[in-house]
């Protein structure tokens, strides 16, 4: 796809308008590398001078800091912070509500001063400057779809307009789900549950937050964070409708719609 790296920009002398954090889940889970294309693909249409880290971007450090290794996350975030330090970095945009708030709201204190901006706010920014144009009668026009909180998205950082801003422009029907916004239901990935077994109980957590995305007769349900889609697409498998409901990130129905 031709991203450049920010070494390459730099040796050639070039400063990107923003660093664009791919995270773990874009970079290495095949699900989510498609989330990660999308968004590149969204913004070469729209002609973003960015760049990534590439091999020089490490973990953020969230799950270790969720798991309770204080001491882990400390040393990754402050070979990050040195690197993004280096160049000089301003502004930083990312598909993954995780890193979007480790980034934002943890680095500062360890010396990261940075714009982090999550792709649900940037695009609704490219779509309400006009910079991302929709073709007319798209693929979603007139479709259900409902919209899942990320944890990190809404409770932690009291993002819940941008990303229904971002597919009311799709022209979809947008069906809310019983618990949402605030009061929205985890989909069972966040505080490292995801790299860890499942403790014993009477279901789980993502089967019962797929089970009410169901009920709204959606047949897509949108989210925007790489770890809520694993879930909810698990979910949406483990009631045997993949025919009928698509588990997409908000960058993907753009994408398919530019």
């Amino acid at each position: 796809m031709q991203v450049p790296t920010m070494a390459e920009l730099m040796a050639s002398g070039e400063n990107p308008e923003l660093l664009f954090w791919v995270g773990c889940a874009g970079s290495f889970d095949q699900r989510a590398q498609k989330i990660t294309k999308a968004f590149v693909h969204i913004l070469n249409t729209v002609g973003v001078r960015f760049a990534i880290l590439g091999k020089e971007e490490m973990c953020t450090g969230d799950p270790a800091r969720r798991a309770g290794n204080e001491f882990m996350f400390q040393m990754m975030a402050y070979q990050n912070i040195q690197i993004l330090n280096g160049y000089g970095i301003k502004k930083i945009v990312t598909t993954c509500p995780h890193c979007f708030n480790t980034l934002k709201n943890e680095y500062p204190e360890l010396g990261g001063n940075y714009e982090v901006v999550h792709h649900a706010t940037y695009l609704q920014e490219l779509i309400d400057t006009g910079k991302v144009r929709l073709k007319e009668g798209g693929t979603y026009k007139g479709k259900k779809i409902t919209f899942h909180d990320s944890c990190y998205l809404g409770r932690a950082n009291n993002i819940y307009e941008a990303p229904r801003k971002v597919l009311e422009a799709l022209d979809a029907e947008l069906v809310e789900m019983k618990r949402c916004r605030s009061n929205g239901l985890c989909c069972g990935a966040g505080g490292a549950q995801m790299f860890k077994e499942e403790e014993k109980g009477t279901t789980r957590v993502n089967w019962e937050r797929t089970a009410e995305a169901i009920d709204t007769g959606a047949t897509v349900v949108a989210s925007a964070c790489p770890f809520c889609n694993t879930m909810l697409t698990d979910g949406i498998k483990n009631k045997e409708k993949e025919e009928s409901i698509q588990v997409l990130d908000i960058a993907e129905l753009i994408a398919s719609s530019l």
